[in-house]
């Protein structure tokens, strides 16, 4: 079963052979360095220990046990962990819109993994859109007009729905290969297949534009302010 931030989960040691003089140890070390450790029991005589540990952050987790006595040894396992579902896109990533402004846009509810795309939509539009954009934004970076900040939204709603029309956010049905070799079969394909940039996930959503100039929007938000071809 996978684990996930917040899971607490009995890691399991068994020792072979084991004696009365077996002792085992756990040290648990977190995706940020740090490192606890959770005290270890047996109840059959050092044939079994166990011990909980409490997943607090996503990514790879390393469980180092320790055994002294009979079956002295050192295991090591790593544990990947996932983030918890819908979880926010962390510091320093600027997300434009929340999950109920993309329900309310798709007229539908929206995917489970709705905080991701909205994420990565942001990222996409700001990298490609909106640093060639001009408008007045607070000092975290985000649009402090409210007309310009809903338009923003819709945009990126828009970027997100237009993925799921295509169903593929990644690039990875333009992602394709030249010439590969496993063993005597050989699988060629156009070079100009190659690039994930080739995908309609890659490509804008042409709502995005008509979100970024609607009426009323001319004198807040200048799109492509900086001259950029399209």
């Amino acid at each position: 079963m996978p684990v996930g931030v917040g899971d607490q989960v009995t890691a399991t040691l068994t020792v072979t052979p084991h004696g009365a003089d077996t002792l085992a140890a756990l040290a648990v070390t977190a995706p940020d360095g740090s490192i606890t450790t959770p005290v270890a029991t047996s109840g059959d005589g050092g044939a079994t220990w166990t011990a909980p540990v409490l997943y607090t952050l996503a990514g790879v987790w390393r469980l180092t046990w320790t055994v002294t006595g009979t079956g002295a040894s050192v295991e090591h396992q790593l544990v990947s962990v996932a983030p918890t579902p819908g979880a926010p896109a962390g510091p320093g990533v600027r997300v434009y819109a929340t999950t109920t402004q993309l329900a309310d846009y798709l007229h539908d509810a929206p995917p489970l993994d709705a905080a991701r795309l909205l994420a990565d939509a942001s990222r996409m539009l700001d990298a490609r859109v909106l640093a060639y954009c001009r408008y007045d934004v607070d000092t975290a970076g985000l649009p402090s007009d409210p007309d310009v900040a809903a338009a923003i939204a819709r945009a990126v709603c828009a970027q997100v729905a237009w993925w799921g029309e295509v169903g593929d956010s990644m690039g990875a049905a333009g992602v394709g290969y030249g010439n590969v070799s496993i063993g005597s079969v050989s699988l060629g394909r156009p070079v100009t297949a190659v690039t994930g940039e080739d995908s309609a996930a890659r490509q804008i959503a042409p709502q995005v534009w008509d979100e970024l100039r609607a009426p009323g929007l001319y004198d807040k938000l200048a799109v492509g302010a900086v001259g950029v071809g399209w």
